[in-house]
């Protein structure tokens, strides 16, 4: 028997509608996380739900930057060398609240946790920031399994996008190596696009990736979203998509308890687990 613990009957009845295909579904109002239990053990939603339990997503929106192009580590260094000259070190506390923002909003986060915004503000960050950015962008690669994952959903019909916090100029930099691959999207939503009001955890850019689709606006419940970092995770459950992280291992396991999957890689997704079609080498 499934037991699932939530906060509240309304919370419990979206659970029950999103998993109306499980027969033994039992919930439990209590004040703690959503979690199932087994025996004594409580174990977190994401890591648990039964593939036959996920919705059948027809749609599929990919982040950017540490899930398809392994970009991360470029403004974890450069971010390395500003706070040296404040004797301050950067840890992932402070990446994990500055990922997948857009990038005045991770800059005011940047100054403001660091406590330098009265030596350095958040506009001059990014000026100093951009000039070491702009050689390494160039040299972006791919992320283990992104090229496999795309290829496939392309393929086979299934209409992707990319939905990332970064503006178009960076975009043009970090994927001048990839074009061909990312032409195979269906289109591409970025930062610095007008109907972007808000970044991530705001929905605003997953909500307008959804729009643009053929024959969009697209039904929430039929887009899965892949992304790596704790906002972007906030944003798809924002605008009532799934979501699977991808997440660094660096980050700590409390910003990942949002995702309806975790993976240690693109490598390792299994397209049947959420009624897309499977690989090859899987099926056969």
């Amino acid at each position: 028997m499934l037991q699932v613990c939530g906060p509240n009957a309304a919370f419990q009845g979206t659970i029950r509608y999103l998993f109306r295909p499980c027969p033994h579904l039992i919930l439990t109002p209590q004040s703690s996380p959503l979690f199932f239990t087994c025996g004594s053990r409580k174990i977190g939603l994401s890591k648990m739900v039964n593939p036959a339990c996920r919705p059948h997503v027809t749609h599929v929106i990919f982040d950017m930057d540490g899930l398809l192009l392994d970009t991360e580590k470029f403004y974890t260094e450069v971010q390395e060398i500003i706070l040296s000259r404040y004797n301050k070190t950067f840890d992932w506390s402070l990446k994990a609240k500055m990922m997948g923002k857009k990038a005045i909003e991770a800059a005011r986060v940047f100054v403001e946790e660091t406590g330098i915004s009265d030596s350095l503000t958040a506009e001059d960050f990014l000026v100093e920031r951009e000039a070491m950015l702009q050689t390494m962008f160039p040299t972006s690669e791919l992320m283990p399994g992104a090229s496999q994952l795309v290829r496939h959903l392309h393929a086979n019909g299934i209409p992707i996008c990319v939905a990332t916090g970064s503006h178009k100029r960076h975009f043009d930099l970090k994927t001048q190596r990839h074009r061909e691959l990312f032409s195979l999207m269906h289109h591409v939503v970025l930062g610095d696009d007008p109907e972007v009001k808000q970044g991530k955890p705001s929905p605003d850019i997953f909500l307008a990736a959804a729009k643009r689709f053929e024959g969009g606006p697209i039904d929430p419940r039929k887009v899965l979203v892949f992304e790596d970092a704790p906002s972007g995770v906030g944003a798809a459950r924002n605008a009532g998509m799934s979501v699977v992280m991808v997440p660094d291992p660096r980050l700590d396991s409390a910003h990942r308890e949002a995702a309806d999957q975790i993976l240690s890689s693109l490598l390792e997704f299994n397209p049947a687990d959420w009624g897309l079609p499977p690989f090859q080498d899987l099926a056969s």
